[in-house]
């Protein structure tokens, strides 16, 4: 007992598990002490103080057992703190006996009778010790067999001492010596083999096995027949109640055999890397599988934005280079044909053919435009007012003004590109046919349906004849359910009403 305790000193950690454990071990060695006392006792006196001895320990051992079970198993409760009350009720009485003779009704050198309040702090002592076993019990149940070895030496170190004393102290063990001190020793073996083989209270194993319960990554750990022997918190919160190796290769997906080192699966949305790797002994038999699991969903992510990046950059390469080259072109067309116009103003024909040209480029420079900015961004394709407004904002020969009554909400995303087709397609027929300079838009958000008006102060014309610009117009609106006027004055413009329910 006093190498255990030696060794839980120089291995174990200043915290409150280790002092409760070496005041344990403490506690038993004084027992022990106690009995070889009691074999050298010759009077009353010595006997007696052999006893006081003993039952300091044993009155310790107890509460300590249990507030050492609460904070190794993680289960705490206010009223364990006063455990120690216990051990104090109890030397008060052994002490008084002499007084009450309750504790010993008989204490000589050649009998001893136990009095009731012998029996009410054994039965006190056995709660402390089964509760602190019960405790062991709670935590290897809840550790899923991680910890299974370790509860069952420190449960046998204790309900095995207790076992024997309770058949000794009730008689049905009668061999006319105490057999306790004697199992304690068996105690003792349990405790050293705890501390030795599974780093039970040493710093080190303590820390590491926090360390590996708080990072962000997983670690699993399987023994040589493939069976769960460790996982930290993090993977379990990934694969939940896996047992063996064959549930985490069907939970991942992955043929993880022993040639296998590491992969990548994807699992409830997210990307993880698992790394496998082996420990082995001396002789180089494989002791355990070791599974390391990483989040890298970070890089899944970064390389979709780079790749989007890419893209947006290419299309804004080609977006500059359209602008560049048939942008120049279309505008420069424009200009001639103003030119013309201005010298050949006698003729009214060839006028007429110069202003359908003129038309045609002005309206070309707006749709490649549009174009242009649906290339370089289609941001504005997330609301109607924003389409709309891109349309207005890459007009540069019409003046155009945007009005817009009412909410714009997400019950009318579904009709986004249609509006803007609709739109873009008056558009460009007025610039190519109106001779406008001024465009007013009107989109009104109403709760049943949307309305939308644009009015240009153009030439207008006598009769509507519907081009291939102005059915599309049509089909895309009434297939939205909606419905599309057309009306014009000459010398008073042109007038588009759209009216889509939503």
């Amino acid at each position: 007992m006093l190498g255990s305790l030696a060794w839980i000193l120089r291995r174990g950690n200043t915290n409150k598990v280790t002092i409760c454990f070496s005041v344990c071990q403490t506690a038993i060695v004084l027992w022990i002490i106690s009995q070889l006392m009691i074999l050298f006792s010759v009077t009353e006196k010595q006997l007696w103080i052999s006893y006081i001895i003993g039952n300091i320990g044993i009155s310790t051992f107890s509460p300590v057992w249990l507030m050492f079970s609460s904070e190794f198993s993680d289960i705490k409760h206010k009223i364990i703190n006063y455990a120690p009350v216990i051990s104090f009720l109890s030397m008060i009485m052994i002490l008084t006996n002499p007084i009450h003779k309750i504790y010993y009704a008989d204490f000589g050198t050649g009998n001893i009778t136990y009095g009731i309040l012998f029996y009410v702090f054994q039965i006190i002592y056995y709660i402390c010790i089964i509760a602190g076993i019960t405790m062991m019990c709670i935590k290897h149940i809840r550790g899923k067999s991680r910890i299974t070895k370790q509860i069952m030496l420190l449960t046998l170190s204790a309900s095995v001492p207790m076992a024997v004393n309770t058949l000794t102290v009730t008689g049905i063990i009668n061999v006319g010596i105490e057999l306790t001190p004697l199992f304690f020793a068996f105690s003792s073996i349990m405790i050293l083999i705890a501390i030795s083989r599974f780093g039970l209270l040493n710093i080190n194993r303590i820390a590491i096995n926090d360390t590996i319960d708080n990072i962000s990554g997983g670690v699993i750990v399987f023994d040589s027949e493939n069976n769960l022997s460790y996982i930290n918190k993090y993977a379990e919160n990934i694969f939940r109640d896996i047992e063996n190796f064959d549930m985490l290769r069907r939970k991942t997906g992955l043929d993880m055999d022993d040639d296998f080192q590491s992969g990548e699966i994807s699992f409830e949305s997210r990307y993880y890397n698992i790394k496998q790797s082996f420990c082995s002994d001396r002789s180089g038999s494989i002791m355990a599988r070791i599974i390391i699991i990483n989040n890298v969903t970070e890089y899944y992510e970064l390389a979709r934005t780079e790749r989007q990046l890419s893209i947006e950059q290419e299309r804004n390469r080609i977006a500059q280079e359209i602008h560049d080259s048939a942008g120049h072109t279309f505008t420069l067309i424009s200009s001639l044909a103003r030119m013309l116009k201005v010298r050949l103003s006698d003729n009214d024909e060839i006028n007429e053919c110069i202003s359908e040209i003129d038309g045609l480029s002005r309206s070309g420079v707006t749709q490649l435009r549009c174009s242009i900015n649906n290339l370089r961004d289609d941001t504005f394709m997330k609301s109607v007012t924003g389409a709309v407004r891109s349309i207005a904002d890459a007009v540069r020969n019409i003046d155009i003004d945007l009005c817009i009554q009412g909410t714009e909400d997400e019950r009318y995303s579904f009709c986004i590109r249609q509006v803007y087709d609709n739109c873009r397609e008056t558009i460009t027929n007025a610039m190519r046919y109106s001779d406008a300079e001024h465009i007013d838009i009107i989109i009104k958000f109403m709760s049943d349906r949307l309305e939308i008006y644009i009015l240009d102060n153009g030439r207008g014309c006598k009769k509507i004849k519907e081009n291939n610009g102005m059915q599309g117009i049509r089909r895309r609106t009434e297939g939205l359910g909606g419905t599309v006027r057309f009306s014009s004055v000459e010398g008073e413009g042109f007038t588009t009403i759209i009216k889509i329910p939503v």
